[in-house]
């Protein structure tokens, strides 16, 4: 019996600014809640062989697979979760406080 399909996400590096990115259905995306959730493996991989193909946008390029038991998509692996909270060398991008607070 096969194994039952892991959802997945594209993800990569914005080529200019280095952030991680996830790819949405309509472009990209630097929030894990926006990236479109793929349950297909063959449209996962479409999307991957597109994504993989935006040289002037991003980098490194791969499907990361998340947990989609909750309201949002949650990483299931740590070293997804440490991308999707940001840099973890001092705060800041993503783990900046808000500066209207």
């Amino acid at each position: 019996m096969p194994r039952a399909y892991i959802p997945k996400v594209v993800t990569a590096n914005a080529l200019l600014e280095g952030d991680v990115i996830y790819q949405t259905a309509t472009g990209w995306s630097r929030n894990l809640a926006e990236a479109e959730v793929l349950t297909d493996e063959a449209d996962a991989d479409l999307r991957l062989i597109d994504a993989s193909q935006q040289h002037d946008r991003v980098v490194g390029v791969y499907l990361a697979d998340v947990d989609i038991s909750g309201p949002t998509p949650k990483p299931t692996h740590f070293r997804e979760d440490f991308r999707a909270r940001g840099p973890s060398n001092y705060v800041h991008g993503k783990q900046e406080a808000p500066k209207h607070v």
